[in-house]
């Protein structure tokens, strides 16, 4: 039970994630010295007590179906909860809350770890908090990194959006018009026939990394929203039609520097509006060296600064559930068992950021 006061507390959150072919399971723990403050920002120390993650990959040259995707989230989630209180040295008894995935994502594997969230919370006697998918992004990528109050880049293989803070909203000023930055990245790698271990973006930048030729492409940018459907469409016809033409460094190369170039554009422009001098860069295209160099060029012109975690955050993960999650639990929040449902759909600036002042 969480009560504000004076004397010191802490909450100490399990994190459930299972949006998409990462299944993640984190725990947190937060220490509040003087109690929870009851009329400004929640500013706990976080300790990480464990982020263990296990990656649904298909061969290469193919995508994930969301039913695969929920059968490995089925058969290896009790073997990654094992291994979090493990690495936590805790036990459930030790927990305040279970938090979880309600979107957005891909339906079938948000079942599968609600399913299991519900169930743990009726065993243990626990309460359920909902969390947004990208709002766990945005407030690990804070907790990590200490930007203050940035314009976020959220790029992933489902969502791309351009976001800032006001008014206890992350309210989204750009995003994309159709597929995602982290989508199209996929498909291109599938045409490439390149492997899905440890992750297609992450082959394909490996591959623009030996590229030297820029090959001019579709750039659409659409005020502070940006399109990618057009761009995917005109490279696969060209690493189909005339692959004696260009290679496959080449074509990775022009398409990483076309689409990042789109994002620095709407990011800075938000920059602009607001007022402000950080950027912080999460989701999984976000652990992107070339995007977070072009982006840290950018905010230096603007005597600013970008902030951008490894790996092991901006890749989904269980523990920024638990983030975002014992924030929310902090203060006062929960999810009845009744409204544990999770949707597809649920947008950044559709969450109420109580613990923001």
């Amino acid at each position: 039970m969480v009560t504000t006061g004076s004397q010191p507390q802490t909450v100490i959150a399990l994190g459930l994630e299972g949006s998409a072919n990462k299944l993640g399971v984190g725990i947190v723990k937060h220490v509040y010295p003087s109690g929870i403050p009851v009329d400004t920002e929640l500013r706990p120390e976080m300790i990480e007590l464990a982020n263990v993650r296990d990656t649904y990959n298909p061969p290469p040259g193919e995508g994930f179906l969301p039913r695969d995707v929920a059968a490995h989230h089925r058969t290896t989630i009790i073997e990654l909860l094992n291994q979090a209180f493990a690495e936590a040295q805790i036990t459930h008894d030790d927990l305040d809350c279970i938090c979880f995935t309600k979107g957005p994502g891909m339906g079938a594997p948000l079942q599968a770890v609600a399913l299991v969230a519900r169930t743990l919370s009726q065993l243990w006697g626990l309460p359920l908090v909902g969390v947004n998918h990208c709002v766990g992004h945005i407030e690990m990528g804070r907790a990590i990194t200490g930007a203050e109050n940035p314009v976020v880049l959220y790029v992933s293989g489902g969502n791309t959006q351009v976001i800032a803070y006001s008014q206890q909203t992350y309210r989204i000023f750009g995003e994309t018009l159709d597929i995602a930055i982290g989508n199209c990245l996929d498909r291109f790698a599938r045409v490439l026939k390149l492997p899905n271990d440890p992750s297609p973006g992450y082959n394909i930048e490996q591959y623009a990394k030996r590229g030297s030729k820029y090959i001019e492409l579709p750039y659409t940018v659409k005020g502070m929203d940006v399109s990618f459907s057009g761009i995917l469409s005109f490279i696969e016809k060209m690493a189909k039609t005339e692959a004696d033409k260009y290679t496959p460094e080449d074509l990775c190369y022009s398409l990483q520097e076309t689409m990042f170039a789109m994002l620095v554009e709407i990011t800075e422009r938000a920059m602009a509006h607001i007022g402000s001098t950080e950027v912080l860069v999460v989701g999984g295209v976000g652990c992107n060296v070339r995007l977070q160099e072009m982006m840290g060029q950018m905010a230096k012109e603007r005597n600013g600064k970008v902030f951008a975690t490894d790996m092991r955050y901006c890749i989904d993960n269980g523990i920024m559930i638990a983030q975002a999650g014992a924030l929310a639990f902090a203060r006062g929040f929960n999810t009845p068992i009744q409204d544990s449902w999770v949707t597809q759909r649920f947008r950044t600036d559709q969450v109420h950021v109580e613990w923001r002042t």
